[in-house]
């Protein structure tokens, strides 16, 4: 980040009322009556409706569009353990975001006292006080909790939990270079099942990805992870079968990351800057496709990659070409378990997004985004394989085909009868809510 960002960024945090959220009344409370109603001894009303059927909670409450972006800051993103004070500003823009691009209320709770005497996160600790949230909020999304803790943390919230939980880093990423996956096979003439995949950086990110491929019909074997040491394999005495990274230990002759991107046709890089040179691009399988999304750097910069012969690349910049920013995920698949009130956010319900995306970015680009992004012409191809954050078509297609992929894996308690009508009413909520923020 350079000093000039640096200096901005804190005015802009500081500037007037402090930080970047508040909370805004959806009720008018003007005078006595509305007193009378919004609190005591009106207030009453509701409370007993909800204690003679707790259902009720989702008609008198903010519930339904609320959202609790949870972190304990051991792993915020480019600056690792920095702690809950320090990760507030981060949980504060996922709560921008979830705002401006869905419509969700967001708050921020960042946790102190859960960790162990390392300063490390304690899963049992975090599982305790955030299943503890469930009455308040319709959906909980974690955000920056450390590894290996983060992987405890979700699996056990969504056994014991009634309402979506999302840790985003994990899977929001995975979500969308999914789609730009989908796309970059389609445009180098690849079938993701047939592809040989690297991926270094086997944190939450990069295992959750690896996950999510397969899913989609990528083939496990396919698959080679490098962490800080090397590459996951057989020669490894440091990595337990039944952990994480131990589902992908690969049969191989491979040490180091240069020998596994030998004749790879996919590289996906959740790491540090500058570990892949060209000469290293230049070893990989025709055509390949590079994915480098270390922030703020990448793993390569994308221009050298496609200069060494790279068909498609893609960072997490925004001044780059195929940008995989997980706000084009997150708020949408929220807004779409919300909205048919899930009890958990799936595997269907992630696949759906992907597709979705996948999809939108080969329709014609609105001028919307073309403005957004001072572009005068844009189309689908080797530097547009993931739509544009800004592009209003997202808010509609995404949400609605998380919501419906609830709906048909049965996770939906609140389904609706016509995808139709519900495109139409996300178009309105889009046109009176959201759209006038970008304006």
């Amino acid at each position: 980040m350079s000093n000039k960002i640096f200096r901005e960024s804190c005015e802009y945090h500081s500037r007037g009322r402090k930080g970047k959220i508040s909370i805004q009344l959806t009720k008018s409370c003007k005078n006595q009556k509305d007193l009378t109603l919004a609190y005591s001894p009106g207030v009453a009303g509701p409370c007993i409706e909800i204690t003679n059927n707790i259902e009720k909670i989702w008609e008198y409450t903010a519930k339904g569009n609320m959202v609790a972006v949870v972190s304990d800051g051991t792993a915020v993103l480019g600056l690792g353990n920095i702690g809950p004070e320090a990760g507030l500003p981060v949980m504060e823009g996922k709560a921008v975001l979830f705002k401006a691009f869905a419509g969700i209320d967001a708050i921020p709770i960042c946790l102190n006292n859960v960790f162990d005497t390392r300063g490390k996160t304690d899963p049992d600790k975090l599982i305790s006080v955030v299943r503890s949230l469930e009455p308040t909020f319709g959906g909980i999304n974690l955000e920056d909790i450390g590894a290996p803790a983060c992987f405890k943390v979700e699996s056990e919230l969504k056994k014991i939990m009634n309402i979506p939980v999302f840790h985003d880093d994990q899977h929001g990423t995975a979500i969308i270079s999914l789609a730009g996956l989908l796309n970059a096979c389609k445009i180098t003439g690849r079938k993701l099942q047939e592809c040989k995949i690297v991926i270094n950086g086997a944190g939450a990110a990069g295992i959750s990805c690896a996950e999510t491929y397969i899913l989609a019909g990528a083939r496990r074997e396919n698959f080679i992870l490098c962490d800080s040491k090397g590459v996951i394999s057989k020669k490894r005495r440091d990595i337990l079968p039944e952990s994480e990274k131990g589902r992908f230990i690969a049969d191989t002759n491979a040490e180091t990351l240069a020998d596994a991107l030998i004749g790879a046709d996919i590289f996906i890089g959740l790491s540090v800057a500058n570990c892949v040179t060209k000469e290293m691009i230049k070893t990989m399988a025709k055509d390949p496709i590079v994915f480098a999304m270390a922030n703020p750097e990448p793993e390569i910069n994308p221009m050298d990659a496609i200069d060494a012969g790279a068909a498609v690349a893609g960072t997490g910049r925004s001044d780059y070409p195929n940008q995989v920013n997980n706000v084009l995920g997150f708020p949408f698949i929220f807004r779409g378990a919300l909205d048919v009130r899930s009890k958990e956010i799936n595997e269907e319900m992630k696949i759906a997004a992907s597709k979705a995306l996948a999809k939108l970015a080969k329709e014609p680009v609105v001028d919307e985004v073309k403005i957004a992004y001072n572009l005068k012409d844009l189309s689908f191809g080797k530097d547009y394989i993931i739509p544009k954050p800004f592009d209003p078509r997202v808010f509609v297609e995404v949400s609605a085909s998380v919501a419906m992929a609830a709906i048909k894996s049965g996770v939906a308690t609140k389904p609706f009868s016509d995808i139709n009508e519900y495109k139409k009413s996300l178009q309105i909520r889009y046109n009176e809510k959201i759209k006038k923020r970008f304006s």
